[in-house]
């Protein structure tokens, strides 16, 4: 307050003298802590306060070192309790203004935030649309890569590794709704990561055109270990799968590379144990089927109990299906039990028949519907082999259509078409 007193008493006593063509002027002096207000200050100009008249350009320059000083902290007091703080120490004084002006937070915050004294100078050389030479605006630098983005297609212009990636076919709107995967991308160098990992998926005999689709549905190969990869690649030749059958068993299921060479050793001798197959039987359903290779066993030992609990097939029965359709040990259990209860129960297909025929259970349940019901319609549906007129299941569910309804059924497409509409 000693300070705030003695400026006052300053102005008052030499205020007059600044300027023989000027008017009185109001001064506002602000100090971490203390805010005092002379006289009335009724405007703000370049973030300073004044009364009356205004000052010419040169006159309020050479004000500055004398009253216009501000700090940074000031800012944190320009608040509501900032303002009730002002008229609690102005009703302490003789002076009582009309109005009080205080200088607005975002005045504040566009000055210089120096702690010290704030030159208006170069205040007044920074303006936001001011014009800039040609030469000014090349040497502005402008980030390489975005800074932030929800899609990998703003860094494709910037990212050598995501033009590639993309010139081979990999889908990357599907890698990038993939938890880290994005970032993951953006950090591999085409040249030391990604071309000698395509490098030896072309030596293990997998074709350029599949690239593409391994890479999008397994993205981290990209970041596997060499060694690893061909450790993996060296177990399956040496359990007797030709060359030709691991790339394309890498081919049709992209995860398989990722798994060590104990997880794969387990995984066949799962199969063997429990269906009671021998080797050859064995590299027969998982070369057809690479992903009973990688994916979760509990699905497959629940179909095992379906098949033998639910459905009462004997345990030969399911290794022969199992051998004839390895797509039941991973179908859904609700759709194979929904296939069977109708032709067991509907069209009463014995268990010995439906394991003749097991791709019957991996067919759809409508196509088999519509189909049988068209049949039973036109008084053909007859599948026992001892009865004339018998139809095999396995022209019931893979015939197309048109040779379905001219050589089965012995009608048109517009008579099953017709009969759709009544069911």
């Amino acid at each position: 307050m000693n300070m705030a007193s003695t400026c006052g008493r300053l102005y008052l006593r030499y205020g007059g003298a600044l300027s023989s063509n000027a008017a009185t002027y109001h001064s506002y002096i602000q100090v971490p802590h203390c805010i005092t207000t002379i006289r009335n200050s009724t405007k703000i100009s370049n973030g300073l306060i004044l009364a009356g008249t205004h000052l010419s350009a040169q006159t309020r320059l050479r004000w500055r070192p004398q009253t216009w000083c501000y700090y940074s902290l000031t800012a944190k007091y320009l608040t509501t309790e900032a303002k009730e703080k002002t008229y609690q120490e102005l009703s302490r004084t003789d002076v009582v203004p009309s109005k009080i002006s205080l200088i607005p937070e975002t005045d504040v915050l566009q000055m210089n935030t120096n702690p010290l004294l704030l030159d208006l100078d170069d205040a007044e050389k920074v303006y936001a649309l001011e014009e800039i030479s040609d030469e000014e605006a090349v040497s502005i630098s402008i980030p390489s890569i975005p800074p932030g983005s929800s899609s990998l297609r703003d860094y494709v212009d910037k990212s050598e590794t995501l033009t590639k990636l993309i010139q081979l076919g990999v889908d990357l709107w599907k890698l990038e709704q993939r938890t880290n995967v994005g970032t993951m991308l953006l950090r591999l160098d085409f040249t030391a990561d990604v071309a000698p990992r395509l490098l030896f998926l072309k030596e293990i005999g997998v074709e350029e055109s599949r690239f593409g689709y391994i890479i999008s549905h397994n993205p981290f190969i990209l970041t596997a270990n060499l060694e690893n990869l061909q450790a993996r690649v060296n177990f399956l030749k040496s359990s007797k799968f030709s060359s030709e059958t691991v790339a394309s068993m890498v081919s049709r299921a992209p995860y398989l590379l990722n798994f060590s060479v104990k997880r794969l050793d387990n995984r066949l001798a799962f199969y063997q144990q429990h269906l009671k197959l021998s080797a050859s039987n064995t590299r027969n359903i998982v070369a057809r089927l690479p992903k009973l290779l990688c994916g979760s066993l509990e699905p497959v030992k629940e179909n095992l109990k379906v098949c033998e609990i639910e459905l009462g097939f004997k345990e030969n029965e399911i290794q022969h299906i199992a051998i004839a359709v390895p797509k039941v040990l991973i179908a859904n259990k609700k759709k194979l039990t929904k296939i069977f209860d109708f032709l067991h129960n509907t069209m009463k297909v014995p268990h010995n028949l439906i394991t003749k025929f097991p791709q019957v259970l991996n067919t759809k349940y409508l196509r088999l519907r519509e189909r049988h019901l068209f049949l039973e319609y036109l008084g053909k549906a007859q599948y026992d082999p001892a009865l004339p007129n018998y139809i095999a299941l396995d022209r019931l569910v893979s015939l197309p259509h048109e040779i379905f309804c001219t050589e089965v059924c012995l009608a048109t497409v517009d008579d099953f078409n017709l009969f759709q509409k009544t069911l």
